[in-house]
């Protein structure tokens, strides 16, 4: 059977998607194979060459071609590298009556002495004494981590005759540092922002007596929406086990009766198995925090330890059934410092920047 002539140019066309569709498939084959792979497959068994060691500092090393990986993984250590070489900022405020250990309790909490110079004044001094902010700045340093710590104190509070504004230095100083940090997020200059924010304001209730006071109400109530606050009952050395207990309750009660918003630790999104989640649950457990304070460290059971010593034993700070003083710091400092700082900036900021732009709206 005689075949029927083809155009020249059709036939150049179809070998041209021939040779196409061989490419295709060759270039398909070659990338769903990786290049160690295909190294694989030319070399001889005993010629394979073995997987470089892990990195140390990671997953895998991501200068080394021949791992199997994209990097992705490598972001977290990144985003730490740069954070550790910038270092961290914490603002501390802590609030309460004169002699509930204020001072020594955050001492206690980074292991310094912010307070070396400080005089204790006397009755006369105390009676014509307004509430005061002072502010004590130290930069602490754990393994290469640079943290740079400033506690905010408000001598004064809770000291006079008739307390009903005292705490509107504290409520003024919160504002203006919000105030401070939105005109420098507004400038021109951007790159160097201090933040003066108060992230955290630790509010210590007094042990003697039947819950919070009228001066401890007014000043979580002024404050809940522009602070974080963790209360704290002072001085539980002073109350039994059961005591201690029935004054938990009491607070707590209180503070939901008046409608007064602490912070709150996140919920943990593991199973129920995780021991975050079980640390999570026994933080819950321990608002408010019944703490004790020391900076005497005694000898007991061939270690030393912080600790009050009284003629019936020895009261240790760092003691679980004896104080919630380490579940504290763990909530301030090793677990939920970021909460802290996100809740601050993401949350009571923007409340605070959001009202400022409505009052300015309005005034337009």
């Amino acid at each position: 059977m005689e075949s029927l002539p083809r155009d020249p140019d059709t036939s150049l066309l179809d070998s041209t998607q021939a040779e196409d569709k061989d490419k295709c498939i060759l270039s398909s084959d070659t990338f769903c194979l990786s290049p160690s792979l295909l190294e694989q497959k030319t070399l001889p068994v005993d010629e394979k060459s073995p997987k470089s060691p892990k990195n140390p500092r990671g997953r895998f090393d991501p200068y080394d071609s021949s791992e199997e990986y994209v990097g992705v993984v490598t972001l977290p250590i990144q985003v730490r590298q740069k954070a550790v070489k910038k270092g961290f900022v914490f603002n501390l405020m802590v609030v309460g009556e004169s002699g509930l250990g204020k001072s020594t309790l955050v001492n206690s909490l980074f292991l310094t002495n912010l307070y070396m110079d400080r005089c204790i004044p006397d009755v006369s001094e105390k009676i014509a004494q307004t509430v005061s902010i002072t502010k004590s700045t130290i930069d602490i340093v754990e393994e290469g981590v640079n943290l740079r710590l400033t506690v905010i104190d408000t001598p004064g509070f809770g000291d006079a005759i008739n307390n009903n504004e005292s705490w509107k230095a504290a409520v003024h100083y919160v504002d203006q540092q919000m105030e401070k940090y939105r005109r420098d997020e507004i400038g021109l200059n951007r790159k160097n922002i201090t933040d003066n924010r108060v992230h955290c304001c630790l509010y210590f209730i007094s042990p003697h007596g039947h819950g919070l006071k009228p001066i401890d109400v007014n000043f979580m109530k002024a404050l809940d929406q522009k602070v974080n606050i963790v209360p704290v009952l002072a001085k539980a050395d002073s109350l039994t086990p059961k005591e201690t207990r029935n004054m938990k309750a009491k607070i707590l009660t209180e503070i939901d009766k008046y409608k007064i918003k602490i912070f709150q630790v996140p919920e943990c999104d593991t199973n129920n198995n995780d021991p975050f989640r079980q640390q999570d649950l026994e933080l819950k457990r321990s608002i408010p925090f019944a703490v004790i304070g020391s900076n005497t460290l005694v000898e007991r059971d061939s270690r030393r330890v912080r600790a009050r010593v009284y003629p019936w034993g020895i009261v240790e700070v760092e003691n679980p059934s004896h104080s919630d003083f380490v579940h504290l710091r763990n909530m301030l400092i090793r677990t939920h410092m970021q909460d802290l700082k996100h809740s601050t900036h993401h949350v009571l900021y923007e409340n605070y920047r959001i009202n400022c732009l409505c009052k300015n709206l309005c005034l337009q």
